[in-house]
């Protein structure tokens, strides 16, 4: 049988004791899930100019227990929205540098043998903490990646048989850069189906450049954050989102979209049934951050390319001379068009 240990007997990285920090913890309502909220998303755009929906995406992921995946070319910001986030929270943020020869050892942990009480004992790797951020996580191997695997999907880490409890909350913002570039490995498909979302930060429009290219000339703009919320906080903010209500027409215009993905001519591979519970979870994390009880349709559509499109498989005799992700984008946008939205009944 296996044996559980806490996260609490594991070493973990922690800020410096001289690092601000909330106030204590108050009772979550309304109120304060919006002033936490928006005390995170000011925080986080002080660092990411010019990138709304960037920023809220990432909070999205927080919020809904998933990960977020992060993908664009080199020097467009994505380690520093990762950075940004981990920030803003008062947790355990650890850092992973993939390279071609990290080990999975190196993430998960690895057993040692102690001479002085003959016997193995644990030592964690850098996956115990609340954030962590895998950087450039398709220059590993195919190994290595997947020893995020049960991380990501059971928060948990298995080895030498016995189980490792990952604390809570706990998110992983991974970024990679596209497969075409040199030294990079494509990620496994079930490997992306475990992130909840995958964003692009795409270049900044000239006047949020030029702003940078003044400001960040001698600053670093992470240097002036301070945690706005506790990892306590965050815990409570998750499961006001989940109390979001979802009417039944909606969760079946859920699984109508699901399905057809994976009935389209186009698409060899479709939403899996963890894509359509991740959808329905970002989409209450949508609705609260808008100050809403209940989610409407515009919170599921929104959504769909950013959960779904990551997962989906093109068929290469669709393409045409087009990329896959095209071809994906395009069988959404008619997905999206095609099924049937619910309305609202008449009182």
């Amino acid at each position: 049988m296996d044996e559980t240990v806490t996260p609490e007997a594991a070493s973990r990285l922690r800020r410096p004791d001289t690092t601000a920090r909330p106030a204590a913890d108050a009772p979550l309502d309304a109120e304060t899930f919006a002033r936490l909220t928006g005390g995170i998303l000011a925080s986080v755009s002080q660092v990411i100019d010019g990138k709304p929906e960037a920023v809220q995406s990432a909070l999205i992921a927080l919020l809904a227990e998933g990960h977020l995946l992060i993908e664009d070319v080199p020097g467009v910001g994505k380690t520093m929205l990762a950075r940004a986030l981990a920030a803003t929270i008062d947790a355990d943020v650890r850092r992973i540098q993939f390279t071609p020869d990290l080990l999975p050892g190196d993430i998960t942990g690895v057993s040692v043998f102690n001479p002085v009480q003959r016997q193995f004992e644990f030592t964690p790797g850098a996956v115990f903490a609340h954030i962590v951020i895998a950087d450039e996580i398709n220059r590993s191997s195919p190994k290595t990646q997947s020893s995020l695997l049960e991380a990501m999907e059971e928060r948990q880490v298995t080895v030498d048989g016995r189980t490792h409890v990952l604390p809570s909350p706990f998110l992983v913002v991974a970024t990679q850069n596209p497969y075409e570039m040199e030294g990079t490995y494509a990620l496994p498909e079930a490997q992306r189906d475990r992130f909840l979302l995958r964003i692009s930060m795409g270049y900044p429009d000239a006047a949020a450049e030029a702003l940078m290219l003044r400001q960040r000339d001698a600053v670093n703009p992470l240097d002036g954050l301070t945690p706005v919320v506790s990892a306590r906080q965050v815990t409570a903010m998750i499961a006001w989102a989940r109390g979001v209500h979802v009417a039944p027409a909606l969760e079946e215009y859920v699984v109508a979209l699901a399905q057809a993905t994976r009935s389209h001519p186009d698409i060899r591979l479709g939403a899996s049934p963890r894509a359509t519970l991740q959808l329905v979870r970002a989409a209450k994390v949508r609705a609260a951050l808008d100050g809403r009880s209940y989610v409407i349709p515009d919170d599921i559509t929104a959504l769909l390319t950013p959960v779904f499109a990551h997962r989906l498989i093109a068929n290469r005799s669709a393409a045409g001379g087009k990329a896959g992700a095209a071809v994906v984008a395009d069988a959404l946008e008619r997905i999206a068009a095609s099924v049937r939205v619910p309305l609202a009944a008449r009182p």
